[in-house]
């Protein structure tokens, strides 16, 4: 009893000792200093160990994006963590009925391949930073270790990685669910937050199959995505970046975000919604887009909205204008009046991101801007290269009326189908306000009802739509005649003004002459009918 007593007081005294001396040491030998000691002490270390041991961090690239290998051994050890690791993390998934577990922090797990063990240490390291404003903010990094012993060193790093990363991947891609983000503003960017996206499930319903739209412009939209998503070796061979941009446009109701989950939901990609007003420059919009991943869609909604993207480019005119002093001076306050208030990403930025040397820093992207006005657009923001397929989305037609008819109301004829097909040819009415019409208000309507009410709505619209040509009809002769008038005015006034000139000039010349005939008389130099 006394020998185990003993034991113990000794090794609480040299543990005391031990923690007494790393206080001193940690707090009076200068930084340097340590970070030296360290290098050697690890240097020592590895000369008497026969074990190696291999870094996976959770963001490479000075922090900018996400290793894509770290989540894929994150993957891979998710298999086997719930059965041989002691501290598990169970994260919640709104779509799986269990839990998903993985390794804790500062846990461990060993993996067995080919006859040969290895362990995997699960690490994060929390580093304080002050900002200039005297605030603390915690970063937290993560990290996967993997230790083995040194002889096994060529099989780990020639055959079991590739294993690791090939499985992790596949994992991924069968454990995938899709999600629907939104940027944050940079204020939020922690760790302990959402970081620089917020998510959510993506579960929009819409198919191409249920899309209004002509069905051979959707064959040929589908055709492209379709060879798009198995060019990997095509774009690398002609040396482009793996991205494709779809631009599309045309009035309000016609299906451009309808046609935007539809290509989601077709090539089974997730959708990074970038809302520009909340993206405070060009080099915040850089680290956005650097941390989205592949199989993904990028999308920019109603961009001729979001930025004054094509009021940036000024003219010489207005900067010979911009010369004056005073309209300098009142054109500084103006500006950065705005600057305070909107985000200070510019065309030049914009265009770098999706098109210049950071487009390539990830593969398998579609970016998709939508816009109301195409001609708003700079063409440098739409030319091909950038947005290389450009979709209308028209009005409502037949062919599109009828995939609506089948989806709202279950059937593919009636006997108005060629009144409706007449009326949509004259009318312009968006697949938006058909589908609206087409939706049963209650109980008792049945299909019949809702196509009758079709085309009463329709010829309603038509009715309006001729009334307001009428009156815009009116409106432009009346300008046309006040036009004419005005110029028949200016006209008139203009030979009033000539006349008054021509008179004015014939009295001054009769002045003169007169005036030459008394110098003369006065000289006795008078001349009659040219005879003196």
């Amino acid at each position: 009893m006394f020998e185990t007593g003993a034991i113990w007081g000794i090794t609480g005294t040299t543990v005391t000792s031990f923690m007494f001396i790393w206080a001193m040491y940690s707090q009076y030998v200068p930084r340097h200093l340590r970070v030296t000691v360290e290098k050697y002490g690890y240097k020592m270390v590895g000369w008497v160990s026969f074990y190696v041991h291999i870094k996976f961090t959770e963001y490479t690239e000075e922090g900018l994006k996400r290793s894509e290998n770290y989540d894929a051994i994150r993957n891979y050890l998710s298999t086997n963590s719930a059965a041989r690791a002691q501290r598990l993390k169970a994260n919640e998934s709104k779509n799986s009925k269990s839990l998903v577990l993985s390794m804790d922090d500062h846990e461990e797990v060993e993996d067995e391949f080919n006859g040969v063990k290895v362990k995997w240490y699960s690490n994060v390291k929390v580093t304080q930073t002050q900002s200039n404003y005297g605030r603390t903010s915690s970063d937290e990094r993560r990290f996967f270790t993997l230790t083995f012993h040194r002889r096994h060193r060529g099989m780990i790093i020639e055959t079991y990685l590739n294993h690791v990363i090939d499985e992790g991947k596949a994992i991924g891609l069968r454990n995938r669910e899709r999600k629907l983000y939104t940027n944050n503003s940079s204020s939020e960017w922690y760790p302990w937050r959402s970081g620089k996206w917020s998510n959510v499930p993506f579960h929009h319903p819409a198919t191409f199959e249920t899309l209004a739209m002509d069905p051979e412009k959707k064959e040929r939209i589908k055709k492209d995505l379709i060879k798009f998503s198995k060019g990997k070796d095509y774009y690398k061979k002609v040396g482009k970046p793996w991205k494709r941009g779809y631009l599309l446009f045309g009035p309000p109701g016609t299906g451009k975000s309808t046609m935007i989950s539809a290509i989601a939901n077709f090539l089974d990609y997730d959708v990074y919604d970038l809302e520009l007003t909340t993206v405070k420059d060009n080099s915040e919009l850089k680290k956005l887009l650097l941390d989205t991943k592949g199989k993904s869609i990028i999308v920019i909604e109603d961009i001729d909205c979001s930025l004054d993207l094509t009021g940036q480019r000024k003219s010489k005119k207005e900067e010979d204008e911009e010369d004056d002093a005073e309209k300098k001076k009142e054109a500084e306050k103006k500006e950065k009046k705005e600057a305070e208030k909107l985000s200070k990403v510019t065309l030049s930025g914009l265009l770098n991101s999706i098109d210049g040397l950071w487009s390539a820093c990830s593969d398998e992207k579609i970016i998709i801007f939508t816009t109301n006005f195409v001609d708003k657009l700079d063409p440098a923001l739409i030319r091909r290269g950038r947005m290389d397929n450009h979709i209308e989305m028209s009005y409502c037609k037949f062919e599109a009326f009828k995939v609506l008819a089948k989806n709202y109301l279950d059937i593919e004829s009636h006997e108005l189908y060629g009144e409706i097909e007449r009326l949509l040819e004259e009318t312009d009415v968006s697949p938006a306000d058909v589908a609206e019409t087409l939706m049963p208000k209650s109980d008792e309507d049945d299909a019949d009802v809702c196509i009758k009410r079709l085309v009463k709505t329709v010829e309603e619209e038509k009715e309006k739509a001729k009334k307001l040509a009428e009156e815009e009809e009116k409106s432009k002769a009346e300008k046309e005649e006040k036009r004419k008038k005005k110029k028949e005015e200016e006209a008139e006034k203009k030979k009033i003004e000539e006349e008054e000139k021509k008179k004015k000039t014939e009295e001054e010349d009769k002045k003169e002459n007169e005036k030459k005939v008394k110098g003369s008389e006065e000289n006795g130099d008078v001349s009659v009918n040219g005879i003196k």
